[in-house]
């Protein structure tokens, strides 16, 4: 599936303002901060990708964005970086779009991942290296199923294939949430957990049987699609290895995607963790609930950005802690224009003040857990201070863009 263009991200290493430190990031599953990166070259990020049936909103926005600057930070300490991410371009939401307006689903798909790709692009976000549609990992996702059928793992339920959740030992490790809030998470979440026939109510499904009116694919498992969570398993296994260094993705991912992508894989590999973080983006609201969907509060980026720089966007999600719940409210839009603003003059200045502690401050806030209110914090005092280095304003505006991607 195509990405989206890349754009170029200064090297500060170049500019004499040396490099940064491996970044720490807060891992849901311990409750921690971990080091990413610390002892390799490379760091490897799967974050979980768009059901494309509508338009980006900002509560999506925030969470790309969130792993556009851990690329970043990764970046500036001198790691290579491989990041997948994946587009559930088969799935219920998506077929139910297509029945409620009588456009053929494919179409829907492809419509609504261009104008994420479009609406990433304008936000200036670094795209995954690999870009990929369930559709067309299906073959992985066939010998994900397989694997854990030899395993044991994996049983028929009216020919629809399961997941076993009593052979993944670190199972609930991820979110550490009680048996009865899987079962209502799981539930509310694309789960069945009522369903007749299953060992465990919070076994998932890998394979469901092709259904009439439904698309479905050939396949040595039966013909039918895949179930959600396995489609990143497999498509996280097939490009970044049996552990990667992070899994990312909203707070509502936690469970039950994460939790049963990551038992999934496990169980295959032998492996875990199967990340050595999880990462997670906390949910947007607006109108008084969180943004989604199913409930139509939605503020979608690709209307915002008709009347607003998409920097401004950007700066203003930038301003919010990515581990805490936030409201957005239009207002906000107009403080981040008027911050922009300042900053772009204060770039321009031909005398500014000395560019390295601003650096330097930068960094800390980002590569300790991803602080990128205290990073603007950082860059607003730069501005409101006065100095007489003519390299000022063009080192500082340098950092800005390859630390927070603002231009």
């Amino acid at each position: 599936m195509e990405s989206w263009p890349a754009v170029a991200v200064p090297c500060l290493a170049d500019l004499g303002l040396g490099t940064g430190d491996a970044p720490l990031v807060h891992d849901t599953a311990s409750g921690a901060l971990v080091r990413i990166g610390a002892d390799k070259d490379d760091v490897r990020i799967y974050v979980c990708g768009i059901t494309p049936y509508d338009a980006t909103h900002l509560g999506h926005a925030a969470t790309y964005l969130l792993f556009d600057v851990l690329q970043r930070v990764c970046l500036d300490a001198g790691r290579a970086v491989h990041y997948v991410q994946n587009v559930t371009d088969i799935d219920d939401p998506l077929l139910e779009r297509a029945q409620q307006t009588g456009e053929d689903w494919t179409a829907i798909a492809e419509r609504e991942t261009k104008l994420f790709r479009d609406d990433m692009a304008a936000l200036r976000i670094l795209p995954p290296a690999q870009f990929v549609g369930a559709v067309e990992a299906i073959p992985d996702i066939v010998d994900i199923v397989e694997a854990l059928q030899r395993k044991g793992a994996a049983y028929d339920v009216d020919s629809d294939l399961y997941f076993s959740i009593a052979a993944a030992e670190h199972f609930g490790e991820v979110g550490h949430y009680p048996l009865d809030e899987m079962v209502r998470l799981s539930g509310e979440r694309g789960g069945d957990p009522q369903r007749a026939g299953k060992k465990d109510p919070l076994d998932c499904l890998l394979w469901q049987s092709a259904r009439a009116g439904e698309p479905s694919w050939e396949s040595p498992i039966g013909e039918g699609r895949p179930g959600w969570h396995v489609e990143c398993a497999a498509i996280a296994l097939r490009h970044l290895g049996p552990v990667i260094d992070v899994q990312g993705g909203g707070s509502d991912l936690v469970f039950p995607h994460h939790e049963l992508g990551a038992a999934e894989a496990s169980v295959v590999t032998g492996e875990w963790p199967f990340a050595h973080a999880f990462v997670h983006q906390a949910m947007v609201g607006y109108d008084g609930e969180k943004m989604s969907k199913s409930r139509g509060n939605l503020v979608f980026v690709s209307r915002l950005r008709e009347t607003v720089d998409p920097m401004a966007i950007r700066l203003a999600l930038l301003g919010h802690d990515h581990r805490r719940d936030w409201e957005w409210y239009d207002a906000e839009i107009d403080a981040a224009s008027a911050r922009l603003a300042r900053w772009r003059e204060a770039f321009a200045r031909p005398a500014a003040p000395e560019a390295h502690r601003l650096v330097a401050e930068v960094r800390v806030a980002l590569s300790n857990g991803l602080d990128t209110p205290a990073a603007l914090d950082a860059v607003d005092r730069w501005v409101a201070a006065e100095g007489d280095d003519a390299q000022g304003g063009q080192l500082a505006a340098a950092a800005v863009d390859a630390l927070l991607g603002i231009v």
